[in-house]
């Protein structure tokens, strides 16, 4: 089996040189790796979601400082702490019910009482201690006498007996990984059928005879579109290019092939074609807490002027993408500058960027890679969930995240 911290430093590496680009690859191979870190856990007895959370948020750390604008990594890295405190409260939960079944058999029985060893006060104390405060499996476990949690049968094997416990011990430990492992896979699903899954939902909002507007390329929107053909919808497609990197090109292509009648558009052009759009649907890099969209460069335009002629706005993003933070949260790193090479040919203006050539000032080229796309230009969010209006973004953060993680900093890097 690989070496945990040579995997973490191998998709740090990848991270950083920006081999792993996109939030549908980045959200999986995040996933993948922090399932392997905790797979090779050894967790304690004692305090065992404890230290998943902690050895979970050492290597989020590093993942997130790696490359900050892929925000899909922190919310993987989040949601992964929240499946372990989820899972450590259901373990909790499930161990104070099973005890407080004991008690009512105890009571109800008073045949078998002299056979069977009564829960203590204690116990049931200490039981109702551990569900008001923050929930951890190991301290119920920890506070329950071991005479209350099974009965006690005479045996001269006390060495056997130490065994029992250590092996329930054991069990305890390899049972909240399994839970929390057995949840990451489910949550690797949910990425892969995103995309399935919100196609589905494409024959509620494209109607016969509509125009589609979208800019750049997005497997989403190409899908979510494509379902909306097979369908038997009829209706056409208006595609911005998206400069400067023409994705637009791409998903023209790809339409096309798929025989949805397709048009290419400049993105200067999208204010005078507005008016003959029926809806604006497009992908989204991140979405953030308020309902707010990092999109791609030049969708803020876009949503504009679907404001202004009342056009409908709609994103179409998977779970993955949904963000608990704000934009104006410090950990937020809302653009990235690409190269200027996308922009201007080197050879032809290298005269104009040299600043030891020529008396004129130098040429500065600036090539953001997103645009912030404020809740109020967005009609509609179509999750693989379903759709959403942008103020339930908080309700969907409550069922992902836990509040307690939204900053992925470990304890002793904040005492220091």
């Amino acid at each position: 089996m690989p070496d945990t911290q040579a995997l973490v430093s191998e998709f740090v590496l990848k991270l950083k040189r920006r081999k792993v680009e996109g939030s549908h690859a980045t959200a999986r191979q995040t996933a993948e790796l922090l399932r392997s870190v905790i797979s090779q856990q050894r967790i304690p007895h004692t305090n065992q979601a404890a230290h998943l959370i902690e050895a979970v948020k050492v290597v989020g750390e590093q993942l997130i400082s790696a490359n900050p604008v892929e925000l899909a990594v922190g919310n993987i890295v989040r949601r992964v702490l929240h499946i372990i405190r989820e899972e450590d409260l259901s373990l909790a939960t499930t161990a104070v019910g099973a005890l407080g079944l004991s008690a009512d058999s105890d009571d109800d029985d008073d045949a078998e009482r002299d056979d069977r060893t009564l829960l203590s006060a204690t116990a049931v104390a200490a039981a109702s201690r551990s569900t008001l405060r923050a929930p951890a499996l190991h301290t119920l476990l920890e506070d329950i006498p071991d005479s209350a949690a099974a009965p006690h049968t005479p045996s001269s094997g006390g060495e056997s007996e130490g065994k029992s416990k250590s092996a329930d011990k054991s069990g305890r430990s390899r049972k909240l990984k399994h839970d929390v492992i057995e949840a990451i896979n489910e949550l690797l699903e949910d990425i892969d059928t995103c995309h399935e899954q919100i196609a589905e939902q494409a024959v509620e909002h494209i109607h016969q005879n509509e125009v589609i507007l979208t800019l750049g390329r997005s497997r989403t929107v190409m899908e979510f579109l494509c379902a909306a053909k097979e369908k038997k919808r009829s209706f056409r497609v208006f595609v911005a290019e998206g400069a400067p990197r023409y994705q637009g090109h791409v998903l023209a292509k790809e339409l096309v092939a798929r025989g949805l009648q397709t048009t290419v558009i400049a993105d200067s052009a999208v204010f005078a074609m507005i008016s003959r759009v029926n809806m604006v649907i497009v992908g989204a890099h991140a979405i953030m807490a308020n309902g707010g969209v990092i999109a791609p460069v030049g969708l803020n335009m876009v949503a504009l002027a679907a404001k202004r002629h009342a056009v409908p706005f709609v994103v179409v993003a998977g779970s993955h993408k949904l963000c608990p933070l704000y934009p104006h949260n410090p950990e937020v790193l809302l653009n990235d500058l690409r190269s200027p090479s996308e922009l201007l040919d080197f050879g032809e203006f290298s005269d104009c960027m040299d600043y030891g050539i020529g008396s004129g000032a130098p040429l500065h080229v600036v090539n953001p890679a997103f645009d912030y796309v404020p809740p109020k230009l967005v009609s509609l969010f179509i999750t693989d969930t379903g759709g959403h209006n942008p103020s339930y973004m908080y309700r969907l953060i409550a069922d992902y995240y836990s509040a307690d993680d939204f900053v992925v900093q470990r304890r002793t890097a904040l005492g220091s």
